[in-house]
């Protein structure tokens, strides 16, 4: 059984992100590039396709490719999240892992977790807009009463955190959309405060790195756009387009690999979840033994 099979702290379990992250970054890395490739030549074959002549076709064309790269970007962040789990799921076990497998293991739930993240969007999502637009409104006429306001987004933040495994346990549990919901609540429990400075951590860096790849590319691209030049916009939308992917595939496995190293750490102080684990071993361990050997 894994040393790592046992109830971990905070800093133990961000230590082992970033540990599982080091040990294996071509794996976490080949994960999230390999499906991101199909959206940055869908990116740029709209880039070369695109008009700049701002009449209505073209803005309408502009508009509707756009549509498209953010739901083929929902389909496969969704592959790269479930397969990041199923990876981290045999690593954590002491399993062989590899970027093909993952995905090959995960195939048939891609549109299950697809459909979870969109309602959890969604919800979380409506959750803290709804409560953040009062706080819009007011904060130009009394910045007490909005600041106010703004501090209403907090249940939203907390529908995230309570729905914050629910990804890990319908991959490794095999549950539907309701049921994973359900699971991660029971899970969460009397750790949500532990999984929100866990994921905060991870979000700053992850928000840093992608910021360090990407915001001198963006400001160059935005001079650019004001010099006028055409050719030299397009070679910089370019460079912004590689960044984003470098950014997607470098850090894009970090906050998955968080979760779901929480995910078996509160099974394991909830469930007894390392026990059950060596039981099994044991088990079958016993079983693969001749009588014998046994007699021997």
């Amino acid at each position: 059984m894994t040393t790592a099979l046992r109830p971990l702290s905070t800093g133990e379990l961000l230590d082992r992100t970033f540990s599982l992250y080091r040990s294996h970054f071509g794996l976490f890395v080949g994960i999230f590039a390999l499906p991101y490739l199909v959206v940055f030549a869908y990116q740029c074959v709209g880039l070369a396709f695109r008009s700049p002549t701002p009449q209505f076709s073209n803005i309408l064309m502009s508009a509707v490719w756009g549509l498209g790269a953010i739901l083929l970007i929902f389909i496969v962040s969704a592959a790269s999240q479930a397969a990041t789990v199923v990876a981290v799921s045999n690593l954590h076990l002491d399993r062989p892992a590899s970027v093909m497998d993952s995905f090959s293991t995960v195939k048939g739930q891609i549109l299950g977790v697809m459909g979870l993240s969109f309602v959890i969007n969604l919800v979380a999502g409506l959750a803290c807009g709804a409560l953040l637009i009062p706080g819009t409104v007011l904060l130009p006429i009394s910045p007490v009463a909005g600041l106010a306001c703004f501090a209403l987004v907090i249940p939203g933040v907390i529908l995230f955190i309570m729905w914050s495994l629910a990804v890990p346990a319908m991959v490794i549990e095999h549950k539907g959309v309701i049921d994973s919901m359900s699971r991660s609540i029971e899970l969460t429990k009397g750790s949500r405060g532990r999984i929100f400075v866990i994921g905060l951590l991870v979000i700053v860096l992850v928000v840093g790195i992608t910021w360090l790849l990407q915001g001198p590319i963006l400001v160059g691209a935005g001079f650019s756009a004001r010099a006028g030049g055409q050719r030299l916009a397009i070679v910089w939308q370019v460079a912004a387009l590689v960044a984003e992917f470098v950014s997607r595939s470098l850090v894009g496995a970090l906050g998955t690999i968080a979760l779901s190293l929480v995910y078996y750490d509160q099974r394991v102080r909830k469930e007894a979840f390392d026990l059950q684990v060596m039981m099994t071993t044991i088990d079958g361990a016993t079983l693969s033994v001749s009588p014998t050997q046994v007699g021997a």
